[in-house]
């Protein structure tokens, strides 16, 4: 298996690194002919607005789109605004998940937290439950989800984190930032198993 990480802005390395340590070939993808032979795709944390912006600027915006129909991607923190549908705002989005999401939906980077969170994807069957450590950074809410994606973790209050639709992953955390590889193995299997997704219509 070969996963492609973006690598115009953001916490990319985080990302490969977690990947080699599960023992999977990594791609840095820059340009559209980077997204060729790749099982899966992360979108990482860093800035929406200026990963749209370059992902712009170097023709990436329809070869993502054409890249997420058919194969797994994965956005953590501005990466899943960049996938969702709707931002609140106008800015490049693959407009691939039919999740609308609101942008540093906590406030600012010194209003970041951590929290433990209900994931039950994550836990083996017939396995003891084990919460995952959650880090947030200026990070978005999932503030709704379209009829075909399924919610996989909510804060206490019941605000929506992590959701996914077919192999498109959305969390608003930073699991790359942590030491549980578990979401990340988690991707590995969506990306194992491919189905077609048809894109959302732009907001």
């Amino acid at each position: 298996m070969k996963i492609g990480v973006l690598a115009l802005q953001g916490d990319f390395i985080e990302h490969e690194s977690m990947l080699r340590r599960l023992g999977v070939e990594t791609q840095e993808v820059r340009l559209p002919e980077h997204l060729q032979n790749l099982d899966g795709l992360i979108i990482p944390g860093g800035e929406s607005t200026t990963i749209g912006k370059l992902a712009t600027d170097f023709n990436l915006i329809e070869p993502l789109r054409d890249f997420g129909r058919e194969k797994a991607i994965w956005g953590t923190c501005a990466g899943a605004i960049f996938l969702s549908r709707d931002a609140r705002r106008s800015q490049p989005l693959l407009s691939l998940m039919d999740i609308r999401v609101e942008r540093n939906a906590f406030g600012r980077q010194v209003d970041s937290f951590e929290a433990d969170l209900d994931v039950p994807r994550l836990n083996a069957p017939g396995s003891e439950s084990r919460l995952y450590h959650a880090v947030f950074i200026r990070a978005p809410l999932i503030e709704e989800v379209g009829p075909q994606v399924e919610v996989l973790a909510r804060l206490q209050d019941g605000r929506i984190v992590a959701a996914r639709q077919g192999h498109l992953l959305a969390t608003s955390f930073h699991p790359e930032l942590t030491e549980d590889d578990r979401f990340h193995a988690y991707f590995l299997r969506l990306a194992g198993k491919q189905e077609t997704i048809v894109a959302c219509e732009e907001s």
